[in-house]
């Protein structure tokens, strides 16, 4: 089984072991907090994609905003989650395609793509880059978020050997050791928050959006840290060279220190 294979399935099992995305965790708010400076508003009534959809907390949170559809789109075995999650909603509001990215049928009539937390976990992302323009209406824009490398260097240095291990562990090993790093996270999250003028790495990030989370939450979050078997934390210029494998008007800003938000706007002729 190659790398991208073997990540579908292990994300599979996540999002399906991990399905609950009720909270903050799954919120319109944490979206816009992902895509910004885009602005979620811009979604009311317009059709819309969800590239790597896991548990559709994403897709439920574009409905919230008021898109008049969602496209979601997934791989592994979460579309079944995905399903379950939308099966109350007046047909035709939801299209579930079990496909990877880089399968997306062209001439879609898409507004808008998101993909969050999502490219940086494929070994070759741009196929995906290019069937998603293929997919929007000219004018359409696509929002991606990836992982930085700059300003996450002493997370890297911490985390990377630990996933070394991590990911070849089982599940129940996983949990065990998202439980146990819990609790200096806990520690950290709270120093970043009494000491608000100190210039902690990631304290931004660990009071605005980890500080918020319910501790399930919180270790759901380092478990998805300890699960993939491919990682990139790109550079700016990684990033931008991404969206521009198509050819995207690309926008490109620095979120919170430590990712990337990459805006693709597809030219009108």
């Amino acid at each position: 089984m190659d790398i991208d294979s073997k990540t579908i399935t292990d994300f599979g099992k996540q999002w399906t072991t991990y399905d609950d995305s009720n909270g903050f965790f799954g919120s319109t708010e944490l979206l816009a907090d992902f895509i910004s400076p885009f602005e979620i508003s811009a979604f009311k009534d317009k059709r819309v994609a969800d590239i790597g959809a896991g548990t559709g907390r994403f897709v439920l949170a574009l409905l919230d905003a008021g898109a008049a559809q969602v496209i979601a789109v997934e791989p592994s075995q979460a579309m079944e989650v995905v399903r379950a999650k939308t099966s109350h909603l007046e047909s035709g509001r939801v299209i579930a395609l079990d496909i990877r990215g880089d399968e997306l049928p062209p001439n879609l009539g898409l507004d808008y793509a998101i993909s969050i937390g999502v490219l940086h976990h494929i070994s070759d992302p741009s196929p995906v880059v290019k069937a998603v323009y293929e997919s929007l209406n000219p004018g359409g824009k696509f929002i991606v978020w990836l992982y930085g490398k700059e300003g996450n260097q002493l997370y890297l240095a911490l985390v990377l050997p630990i996933r070394i291990v991590s990911k070849r562990l089982p599940h129940w090993g996983k949990a065990l050791l998202a439980r146990l790093l819990d609790l200096p996270l806990a520690i950290y999250i709270g120093l970043c928050k009494l000491l608000p003028s100190f210039p902690l790495p990631l304290r931004d990030y660990m009071t605005s959006i980890l500080g918020r989370l319910e501790p399930t939450k919180r270790r759901l979050v380092i478990y998805d840290q300890l699960n993939p078997q491919y990682a990139k934390y790109y550079t700016r210029d990684e990033a931008y060279n991404l969206m521009r494998s198509a050819p995207f008007n690309v926008a490109i800003h620095h979120r919170r220190g430590y990712s990337w938000v990459v805006i693709g706007t597809k030219p009108i002729p």
